[in-house]
């Protein structure tokens, strides 16, 4: 039987189409480069092989996307038959069975459930924390000061995403949060190689920090939830949560669902956010002439106001071009893997089923075909309508796309945008003379060894 099963896979394999590629290589770690540099081996790979390319590790198929035509099939019209890639299993050890780890009806089912927390109507309310805790920041920092900006731009995040999705003020556990994320990130390594699985369960020193810094995320959920179940309804997310009822069949989430659900909310809607607005503040520092016209927009709009408002947020286009443009040079999510549960087309070529496909934000938003002059900050490229127009839409999928694309994208926008602006207004911030700034790519592209910046009060 296995014979039979070895002639009938090389005889397909034989028949099939593929993709030009590098053909078989040793492993994975040499072309992901798990040790030290993620993105420079894909990069190179679509130097020589501009929009698909095809790489066999044993038996196993990856397929690496880059142009948006490609991208929209796998991400949008082919998402039937594409599941989250298998080492999404780190991030199953980290957030169970919540938004992003979850499949088919089950993810539809729990998306219904979550959707209404991010309507429209309800953006502003939350608007509203995200600049008191701007405004807060804005008066703890001193003229000439050195600040990591890293730390400083996830605290405002953690603080807003505790006060929006969860009506908690998480402040004084923000050391103690982020201590806990940095370590289980720094294990993304073991658990996203293919013996992950066996490392897991193994009582090895590191798998045992992982459980302890993963009950230290727990500890803090799970109190907040405990806190709702007493006082009842608190107008915020995580009451939405624990009040959802499906409307198909009236089922509402267990306790442990709630706990999924709003773990992959508090880490994901403050995580990525944080990392967009630390490299925005770096594309500043060294884009004086965009500063400067950043600056003009806000003091155009907020005059002499001391308070600004939610209703800003349209008023700042500028302001949202900077954010689009350092997120298009650095997207948090700066890589995406699916694989294929079924034998499906990409373009002309036949991927079989058990294939991994990986599409990188990062490189196809720095591609010349797709964004001239792509290396250089311009976020006029946001507000040229004919370029808009022209640009295809996957060519820009910070947020992922489809049916998987993040439930919480528009208040990461009114995040950014509203943030940056408070703070923009009255600080500028130059980069820690001497310091290099490299890639920390985990689960997410992080700056290396944080953001050290001096920050200078405006004289207005």
């Amino acid at each position: 039987m296995a014979l039979l099963e070895s002639i009938l896979f090389f005889r397909k394999a034989a028949l099939r189409n593929d993709p030009p590629g590098p053909g078989r290589i040793n492993s994975l770690r040499s072309i992901f480069g798990l040790k030290n540099d993620r993105i420079g081996p894909i990069v190179r790979l679509h130097e020589q092989y501009p929009d698909i390319a095809l790489c066999r590790v044993g038996l196993q198929r990856l397929y690496f996307l880059n142009k948006p035509e490609l991208i929209q099939e796998c991400l949008l019209t082919r998402h039937k038959s594409m599941h989250k890639d298998p080492y999404y299993f780190f991030l199953k050890l980290i957030l169970g069975n919540g938004l992003l780890t979850s499949e088919e009806d089950f993810h539809l089912k729990q998306r219904r459930m979550i959707q209404p927390a991010f309507h429209k109507e309800r953006i502003p309310e939350y608007g509203r924390v995200m600049l008191e805790e701007a405004d807060a920041l804005s008066r703890g920092w001193k003229d000439g000061q050195e600040l990591n900006m890293g730390t400083e731009m996830m605290q405002i995040a953690l603080a807003i995403v505790g006060k929006t999705l969860f009506s908690s003020n998480v402040s004084h556990e923000s050391a103690r949060v982020a201590h806990a994320l940095e370590t289980i990130l720094d294990q993304d390594q073991r658990y996203m190689a293919p013996w992950g699985g066996l490392l897991a369960k193994l009582p090895l020193p590191a798998t045992l920090r992982f459980n302890r810094a993963l009950q230290e995320l727990d500890d803090v959920l799970y109190a907040m939830i405990e806190a709702h179940e007493k006082q009842g309804d608190m107008g915020d997310v995580l009451s939405m949560l624990l009040a959802a009822e499906d409307e198909d069949d009236g089922e509402r989430m267990n306790r442990k669902q709630v706990r999924d659900e709003a773990l992959t909310m508090f880490l994901a809607g403050h995580e990525t956010t944080a990392i967009a607005m630390t490299w925005c503040w770096y594309c500043l520092s060294q884009n004086p002439a965009v500063l400067q016209k950043l600056q003009a927009e806000v003091d155009a709009v907020f005059g002499d106001r001391e308070n600004i408002t939610p209703e800003d947020y349209p008023k700042l286009p500028y302001t949202r071009a900077v954010v689009s443009e350092t997120m298009r040079l650095y997207p948090p999510a700066y890589m995406m893997g699916r694989e294929a549960i079924e034998d499906t087309m990409i373009g002309e070529y036949t991927v079989p089923k058990g294939s991994i496909v990986i599409v990188s934000p990062y490189v196809t938003q720095r591609d010349e075909r797709y964004w001239p002059n792509a290396t250089a900050f311009r976020p006029e490229r946001w507000t040229d309508e004919d370029a808009a127009l022209k640009r295809h839409k996957f060519a820009f999928f910070p947020f992922g796309g489809g049916k998987r694309l993040c439930v919480g994208e528009p208040f990461a926008w009114m995040e950014g945008v509203l943030v940056m602006a408070r703070l923009v207004r009255d600080w500028t911030a130059e980069l820690k003379p001497g310091f290099e700034v490299g890639y920390d790519p985990k689960v997410t592209l992080r700056p290396r060894d944080g953001m050290p910046m001096i920050v200078r009060k405006r004289v207005r």
